[in-house]
């Protein structure tokens, strides 16, 4: 019963917090206290503390010389980073093509969502014998090439908050089940750029994957390559480094999100 409560509570928490999100962005000035309250149906004091709570990290930000509310810039820049992830898939579906076109082989884009990886972008290979990376396939980000060259360079806070709460999942004998494994490949793949899923998550399936930087070094996102094991070899292993690491440095110059 109190467990059914709280869920309740926060539910309606999430509720308000959306209204009032809503509310200030449709009413085009800065609002009093006493007009939100009214407009949203609120007890005064359970505004106030919402409002605190989202002053606090920038959502909401208060307007001493009109003793108002207005949107804060954490709100603008979360709606930026959204338009800059859809941007980031249109100007990227070209380089996907040459990819392809060079390797022969399907390739895909994919982001960070939540503590796993999606394929948001992909063009598949022409080869009878191929990897099909679905658009809107989620993996385990310790599993697949492209989610492990993300958390490879995540922030240090972010990465080490996913390490401690990973649960692991064999999908193939190849698979990494433990943490200290996983940590040696980060650091490995931090340090060359490239990381590799042997067999990982796909039996039968090489995968090579790079990121895509921002200027501040935060993975926007990856690119990958899905390779048949009886057609990959150290030769085709290099030559798909080579191809991903200058498709994402080209990526990388065109979009400029920062």
């Amino acid at each position: 019963m109190k467990q059914e409560l709280e869920t309740a509570n926060s539910v309606k928490s999430a509720d308000r917090t959306l209204d009032l999100f809503e509310l200030l962005a449709h009413w085009g000035r800065e609002m009093s206290h006493a007009e939100i309250a009214q407009a949203l149906n609120i007890p005064k004091s359970s505004l106030t503390k919402l409002l605190q709570s989202l002053s606090a990290r920038g959502y909401i930000r208060y307007v001493s010389e009109t003793k108002a509310y207005c949107l804060g810039d954490a709100v603008l820049k979360l709606a930026r980073q959204t338009t800059q992830l859809r941007d980031l898939i249109s100007c990227a579906e070209p380089f996907l093509s040459d990819i392809t076109l060079q390797t022969r082989e399907s390739c895909a884009l994919n982001q960070l969502k939540g503590d796993q990886v999606e394929v948001v972008a992909t063009v598949s290979s022409q080869q009878r014998l191929l990897s099909h990376l679905r658009l809107g396939d989620v993996a385990p980000l310790y599993a697949v090439s492209g989610g492990k060259v993300i958390l490879a360079h995540l922030p240090d806070v972010m990465r080490n908050e996913y390490l401690r709460s990973v649960t692991f999942e064999r999908f193939t004998p190849n698979t990494i089940t433990t943490k200290e494994s996983l940590v040696d490949q980060l650091n490995q793949i931090r340090e060359s750029g490239v990381a590799f899923s042997i067999e990982e998550y796909t039996p039968g399936i090489v995968g090579i994957g790079v990121a895509i930087l921002s200027s501040t070094g935060f993975p926007i996102g990856s690119l990958n390559l899905a390779i048949p094991s009886v057609r990959y070899s150290e030769a085709t292993g290099v030559r798909a480094q080579e191809v991903l690491r200058d498709a994402a440095d080209r990526l990388r110059r065109q979009y400029r999100p920062d």
